[in-house]
């Protein structure tokens, strides 16, 4: 599910290939802490680490991360209303116990389970609404744009490749938004992006395709 960026990534076939293991040692995080998550709503939470991991596209949306384990986070990422409903949609009905993912997990037995007193509930509960969902679950990396797919305004999570990247175009949007207004960029972001996005942030350039070794 990480194919979309095969042809300009920051990611290796490697780290693609750990994206989809449900106990990976991209970040040692277990997805079924409360029960199978059903492949429906999986593809969603692959599809999310393959745009962090592989995107050339999140420069506009780094910021510095005072934390033990990462130097630099994104925040606010604006997600397409679509991405984001049919995310909750699928994962309704799936089982979890907690609404931040980030932290306060129990880490006793080396993968994360949920603490103690955090019942295993439906999403549909611990996130009544797909914002909830998209803006709650890893602590602000994303929001919830109103604004659609191919409106050149929201980060799409998933395109076909065959169509070109839509996201190229929304992070120069973004980037030419936070230079033309200093100061005024968002404050806070998840686990550390590659670096080379910084330069998009910056310059508005995007890096030379970097093959990762998969079949047309």
């Amino acid at each position: 599910q990480c194919s979309p960026w095969k042809d300009n990534a920051c990611c290796t076939a490697n780290t693609s290939s750990e994206a989809h293991k449900d106990q990976s040692y991209l970040y040692n995080f277990n997805w079924n802490h409360c029960g199978v998550m059903p492949a429906k709503c999986k593809r969603h939470f692959i599809q999310d680490t393959c745009l962090y991991e592989c995107s050339p596209n999140l420069g506009p949306w780094i910021e510095q991360a005072d934390s033990s384990w990462r130097r630099q986070r994104i925040l606010h990422v604006p997600l397409c209303r679509e991405d984001c409903e049919q995310w909750w949609q699928d994962c309704r009905d799936a089982l979890t116990c907690k609404e931040n993912w980030h932290k306060g997990w129990n880490w006793a037995t080396g993968k994360n389970r949920c603490p103690w007193g955090h019942a295993c509930r439906p999403f549909r509960q611990v996130f009544p609404r797909p914002q909830d969902l998209c803006e709650k679950v890893w602590s602000g990396s994303f929001r919830y744009s109103r604004e659609r797919r191919g409106s050149g305004r929201c980060i799409q999570m998933w395109f076909d490749p065959a169509q070109g990247n839509p996201n190229v175009a929304v992070a120069k949007y973004y980037a030419w938004r936070k230079r033309s207004s200093p100061g005024q960029g968002d404050p806070a972001v998840r686990a550390q992006p590659c670096p080379e996005l910084l330069l998009l942030a910056l310059a508005l350039v995007l890096l030379p395709g970097v093959s990762l070794g998969w079949g047309s």
